[in-house]
């Protein structure tokens, strides 16, 4: 932000804080020399009340200035985060106000609408959880807008927007989601962006026994680097994951540039893989091939000979 900027930001609550305060300190001796026929507790209230709520707002605008600032371009500060800021200096103002104007008998007022306020409570218990978690995220910021996260293994977006009740997400098909932050709160989140937007992944590729194991990790290593939309540093590597009785399985680790081309990345490795096994006059994995955390279907999977059910003809009846 530049700094004509900030100047225009603060200056009324500047201005307005200086003289409700100036206002504050002198009004008596003002009224003293010029004989004013004015009710001098009055005008101490309101100017008192003028100066809380003044340096409130002067307050607010600083510490977000401030905020902005600490943030980047990519990973800017929660807006939610400086709205809380805001809020509390208000409602400090308004209890200051509450305790300039009437003293010592707030006190008894504040206690007999306990029930009420109690009452109040129990009826918005939901909004009041959503916003609650909403004050807990924002103080805690495990993402910020412009990030890609995961709720709960289900839902994938791209934080568009961080509200005092919802979050907002966008999805890589343009689906937009709202989620209570209560909600968000209470499941498990992996944020793709931070603390960096590059990360590694892999994908599982199962080949047969006759392909020696540093013959195939070569041929899996050099294919995953051919695509020049993963990163080049580090480079991708391959290991032996487990050694199952349809063949050898390898996982292939590579680095995404950014979650929102983790699609792509896969693709590419992929293609760049099936290329290679097919340029060796290896046979094609076919079915064998999955991505991690794939599940077959169940009709996919074909049962052990010892489990499928024996037919009967009429001659072994």
């Amino acid at each position: 932000m530049s700094v004509p900027g900030t100047v225009r930001r603060i200056i009324w609550p500047a201005i307005t804080t200086a003289a409700s305060i100036c206002i504050y300190l002198l009004h008596q001796q003002a009224f003293d020399a010029l004989n004013l026929g004015v009710d001098a507790k009055a005008v101490r209230g309101i100017s008192g009340a003028a100066s809380y709520f003044a340096a409130a707002w002067l307050g607010g605008r600083l510490i977000g200035i401030a905020l902005e600032r600490v943030g980047s371009n990519r990973r800017r500060v929660p807006k939610l985060l400086q709205e809380l800021v805001s809020v509390a200096l208000f409602v400090a103002a308004a209890i200051a106000t509450i305790i300039l104007v009437f003293g010592h008998s707030v006190t008894g007022a504040l206690a007999g609408s306990g029930l009420v306020l109690a009452i109040l409570g129990f009826a918005i218990r939901n909004a009041l959880a959503d916003v609650l978690s909403g004050i807990a995220l924002g103080l805690e910021a495990p993402y910020r807008i412009g990030d890609w996260v995961e709720i709960d293994s289900t839902i994938r977006g791209r934080i568009v927007e961080i509200g005092w009740r919802t979050t907002r997400l966008l999805s890589r098909d343009d689906t937009y989601t709202i989620l209570p932050n209560s909600q968000i709160a209470r499941q498990r989140l992996t944020n793709y962006s931070a603390p960096r937007r590059h990360y590694r992944t892999k994908v599982q590729i199962l080949l047969n026994h006759d392909v020696p194991v540093a013959t195939a990790k070569a041929l899996l290593a050099e294919a995953a680097a051919r695509p020049s939309i993963i990163l080049t540093t580090p480079a991708p590597d391959v290991r032996v994951i487990s050694y199952d009785a349809d063949g050898i399985r390898y996982a292939v680790r590579f680095w995404v540039p950014s979650f929102a081309e983790d699609v792509d990345c896969r693709d590419a490795v992929l293609t760049a893989i099936d290329a290679a096994i097919r340029e060796r006059g290896l046979a094609p994995p076919h079915s064998r091939l999955r991505l991690v955390g794939d599940t077959p279907h169940p009709a996919q999977v074909e049962a052990p000979v010892e489990m499928r059910p024996q037919l009967r003809t009429a001659s072994s009846a």
